[in-house]
């Protein structure tokens, strides 16, 4: 039983809490007026009430002395016909009295309308004997008025003592019917307050149940709809069929709705594009990007920034950018970037090595990203540049010239020394002295030129100028670059030996890049190898085809048998003036030439490969392509970068 009455308290809380507060506040003031009204009608009900008795009353207590001074007498002589009489067409006469009753002094009834006698003695329901009130006086000379309720209504009962010269004879018991008008009307006022009251209560009930089917559910689903619409949930719909002013009002949104929900297709297809373009732009710059908010999370990071600071596998998207950061780049932008953040500068600029994932130097700039009225930080663009390349060829330009500086300087102060000897004392030396410092100037003159010659051919290679390449008989070219240096390897006494395939094919190149490629690597040959040495150049045809269209490569190998190039040095080898002598310390060179001819193979799209021992010897080599005849003459643009030397 308590579970059911929690229950239902329960649900009628629940019930309560739906209403809106007009709802409320309606119920309420249904309720006050409700019970004024009734109030106010029981109150008139009752009063009505009130002033019928007190009418009955007095009407019954005048009636009562009328027919007690009639009959009075008439009992005092003993005449009960005449009283029978007398009362029977009393009783008859109106409407108003409901019985009469005669007792004696004693109490006992000896007639009685509507029953008689004969009637009352054998009646089961009326007593013998009337039954006075306890207060009633007896023999006073006033009536006593008493009412009591019976089906029919309130009946008042008048007692009046029957006095004849002043002797107390018995009394006369009346009952005095209600008003019946009165009595209509309380009933008649009492129904309509009830069907008022009922009838209010049915209206502000149906009043509830219209106001929630009609106004109440389709202002709530509005407010649910329009919260969903605010969340962003353009596909919200309300399906009730209402018409009137909220049933405008439900299509009006249904339509909003729609509206907003192409709209927003149209701009995710618009922002979608736009991203897409964004991040295409932004994975396509060389330079690393990377956009941060003002708390250092990491909002857009493109490949070229994850490939730097090696986030391949990372996810760095919402992550705090300094944690995932190389320690040498945190501990430098970490303070400024916090600056930023906070307004206090609006770019800034760092040059820093690092170590991992790979060693290199970068550039970072900071530079804040502004709000459209450019008054509020939204966030940091950082821009990564990889200029390790850049400070490889800074350094090395700064080499090259330094060693340039350096190798024209040694002649050329030779050349003034000796000169300026001759100028100041020619005629003080002998002719034999004057020769020597002559040949030494001539000596020198021939070294500079060679630097010079050397310094200017690697400009013109690296410079960006463009070379026919065409089909180049490797025979004559080696034939002349052999011719050559014949009178040189005789002069120290080492053999040259040609071993070029018969019936080999032309190849891909620029006959006057060959030959300098040849003359530089046979010079080299012939200045580390000692006398009686052997310097060999062959050429022949490979036995495999890069596809099927294509002819096998022809392969160049130039070896001598001189003092070999140790393994530490073979990784060098190809660098600017980097020169076997400096270790050795007993011939001259430039320290270009090697350079050189690695440009030229890498114009010809092959690598040059070197195998050497200390005290044995070194061999060169390098594959050309074959020459197509079908194919026209092509013009080979300076490669962007050197290919490194492999080393078996």
């Amino acid at each position: 039983m308590l579970s059911l009455l929690k229950t239902i308290r329960h649900a009628i809380a629940t019930w309560w809490s739906e209403f809106t507060l007009q709802t409320k506040l309606l119920a309420v003031v249904t309720m006050v007026v409700s019970l004024v009204m009734s109030g106010l009608t029981f109150w008139a009900v009752n009063t009505i009430q009130q002033d019928a008795r007190m009418n009955d009353t007095r009407f019954g207590r005048d009636l009562g002395l009328l027919l007690a001074a009639n009959v009075a007498p008439l009992i005092a002589d003993n005449n009960l016909t005449e009283v029978a009489q007398f009362s029977q067409r009393f009783y008859s006469s109106t409407s108003s009295v409901r019985y009469m009753l005669y007792a004696d002094e004693n109490g006992e009834i000896f007639f009685g309308i509507p029953f008689w006698e004969a009637e009352v003695e054998n009646s089961l329901t009326i007593k013998r004997r009337i039954q006075l009130p306890e207060d009633y006086p007896g023999d006073g000379e006033k009536p006593m008025v008493r009412q009591h309720t019976t089906p029919d209504g309130i009946v008042t009962d008048v007692f009046i003592p029957l006095i004849v010269n002043k002797k107390y004879l018995g009394v006369l018991a009346i009952g005095i019917n209600p008003n019946q008008t009165a009595v209509i009307s309380t009933n008649f006022t009492r129904d309509v307050t009830i069907a008022v009251f009922i009838t209010i209560w049915v209206m502000v009930i149906l009043a509830g149940v219209i106001n929630a089917l009609t106004i109440t559910k389709p202002i709530k689903e509005l407010l649910v709809g329009v919260k969903q619409i605010a969340t962003g949930n353009f596909k919200q719909r309300i399906d009730l069929p209402l018409g009137g002013e909220l049933g405008e009002l439900i299509l009006s949104f249904n339509e909003m709705g729609e509206r907003l929900e192409r709209y927003e297709e149209q701009n995710i297809e618009e922002l979608t594009a736009e991203k897409a373009k964004l991040q295409t732009l932004v994975s396509t710059i060389a330079d690393g990007a990377v956009l941060i908010d003002n708390n250092m999370q990491v909002i857009l990071v493109n490949p070229t920034a994850e490939r730097i600071f090696g986030w391949e596998n990372v996810k760095v998207v919402g992550q705090n950018l300094l944690h995932h950061l190389p320690p040498a780049v945190q501990m430098e932008i970490a303070s400024p970037l916090y600056e930023m953040a906070a307004g206090q500068c609006e770019s800034a600029e760092f040059r820093i090595f690092i170590n991992q994932p790979t060693p290199r130097t970068i550039r970072i700039l900071l530079t804040t990203v502004l709000n459209v009225q450019r008054e509020s930080i939204k966030g940091i663009a950082i821009t990564v540049q990889d200029i390790t390349r850049e400070v490889e060829l800074n350094e090395a330009k700064g080499q090259f010239i330094s060693n340039v500086s350096h190798e024209l300087r040694t002649p050329l102060s030779n050349i003034k020394y000796h000169i300026e000897t001759l100028y100041d004392y020619a005629e003080d030396l002998d002719l034999q002295k004057r020769q020597e410092y002559l040949q030494t100037v001539n000596h020198e003159t021939d070294r500079l030129t060679r630097l010079v010659n050397d310094v200017l051919d690697l400009s013109k290679l690296e410079s960006g100028r463009n070379y026919s390449f065409d089909g180049v008989d490797l025979a004559q070219a080696i034939e002349q670059t052999l011719r050559t240096y014949q009178l040189n390897a005789k002069d120290k006494g080492v053999e040259l030996i040609q071993e070029v395939a018969a019936n080999l094919p032309l190849v891909m190149g620029n006959y006057d890049l060959l030959v300098q490629v040849f003359g530089n690597l046979i010079g080299n040959a012939l200045k580390f190898t000692k006398f009686g040495g052997k310097v060999a150049i062959r050429a022949y045809q490979l036995d495999f085809k890069p596809s099927h269209t294509q002819s096998a490569p022809v392969r160049i190998e130039i070896s001598d048998t001189g003092i070999g190039i140790a393994t530490e040095d073979q990784h060098s080898i190809f660098e600017r003036f980097f020169r076997v002598e400096n270790r050795v310390h007993t011939l001259e060179g430039t320290g270009l030439g090697l350079s050189i001819v690695r440009n030229i193979i890498d114009r010809h799209r092959s690598k040059v490969h070197l195998v050497s021992e200390v005290g044995i010897g070194t061999t060169f080599w390098f594959d050309l392509a074959a020459f197509e005849e079908k194919a026209p003459p092509i013009l080979i643009e300076p490669v962007a970068e050197a290919s490194k030397i492999t080393t078996v």
